[in-house]
C-alpha cells in the first residue's frame, strides 16, 4: 500500500449523510402520482411533473399545500387531515412504482460500505414513508441511521436535524459530509458547519451552485474523488 493511498484512507470522513428525494432517489413520478390523486379527488386539474419537482423537499404536507394553491384555493382546516391521509395511503401503496435510485448512487454506497465509512439518511420525508421507500428500493441495510422529517421536533434547514443524525450514528460531526440537492440540505449543513456536496440533478428550484455548496456533482461517478478532496481538508 503506497503512502498516498494510506493518506487518503486516513483522511476518510467520519460519516456521509445523504438526503433522500432528489439526492439518492428520483421519486418525483410517484410523488406526482400521489399529489394528482388527491387533486383529482378534489376535482382539481393535475400538475405536471416538472412543476412538482420544484415543490418537493419540505415534506408531503407542504407538497399538498403547494399543489392546492397552484390549482386554486387551499383546503379548509377541516379537510386538510383527510386529504393528507388520502395522500399518505395512496403514496405508501405506490411509493416505489416509478421511483429509481439515481445512476451511480448504488455503486457509491457499496464503495463507502467497503471503505467502512458510516452512512446516515436525513430527510424531511416522514419516517414511515422513508422506511418503506428505503426498504423496497433495497438501500435500508446500508445505513446506520435513518432519520425522517418527524423523527424530531425540528427538521432541515434546522442544522440539528443533521447533527442529531450524526449523534444517533455516534460519528464525529467535525469530520462528516452532507450530500443533498436543495436549499434545505445546504443551509442545514452550512449552519452545522459541515461541508456539503450538492447534486445538480435533484429538485432544487434555483441552480444548486447559487447556494454555495462546497462542491457540485453532475453524476455520482464524480462523488468519490470530490469526497476524498473534501475529507483531506477536514
Amino acid at each position: 500500500m503506497n503512502n498516498n493511498h494510506g493518506h487518503l484512507m486516513s483522511s476518510s470522513p467520519s460519516a456521509i449523510i445523504f438526503d433522500l428525494d432528489g439526492t439518492l432517489v428520483d421519486s418525483a413520478r410517484d410523488l406526482t402520482g400521489a399529489l394528482n390523486h388527491v387533486l383529482r379527488q378534489a376535482r382539481r386539474p393535475k400538475i405536471d411533473i416538472s412543476k412538482v419537482r420544484d415543490m418537493v423537499g419540505d415534506g408531503a404536507k407542504a407538497l399538498i399545500i403547494k399543489g392546492f394553491s397552484e390549482t386554486g384555493s387551499l383546503p379548509s382546516e377541516a379537510d386538510m387531515p383527510i386529504i393528507w391521509q388520502d395522500f399518505l395511503d395512496y403514496y405508501l401503496e405506490n411509493i416505489t412504482r416509478e421511483t429509481i435510485v439515481f445512476p451511480g448512487a448504488l455503486s457509491v454506497i457499496k464503495e463507502l460500505k467497503a471503505k467502512n465509512i458510516p452512512m446516515g439518511l436525513c430527510t424531511n420525508k416522514v419516517i414511515k414513508l422513508t422506511h418503506k421507500l428505503m426498504t423496497e428500493i433495497g438501500l435500508a441495510d446500508y445505513f446506520s441511521a435513518i432519520v425522517g422529517g418527524d423523527s424530531f421536533d425540528y427538521r432541515k434547514p434546522d442544522p440539528r436535524h443533521i447533527t442529531s443524525t450524526l449523534e444517533q450514528m455516534q460519528c464525529d460531526p467535525t469530520r462528516a459530509i452532507m450530500v443533498g440537492d436543495s436549499a434545505n440540505d445546504i443551509i442545514a449543513a452550512q449552519k452545522a458547519n459541515i461541508p456539503v456536496i450538492a447534486v445538480s440533478f435533484g429538485y432544487s428550484k434555483d441552480p444548486v451552485s447559487t447556494l454555495n455548496p462546497d462542491v457540485v456533482i453532475d453524476h455520482y461517478d464524480q462523488f468519490l474523488e470530490k469526497m476524498s478532496r473534501i475529507s483531506q481538508k477536514l
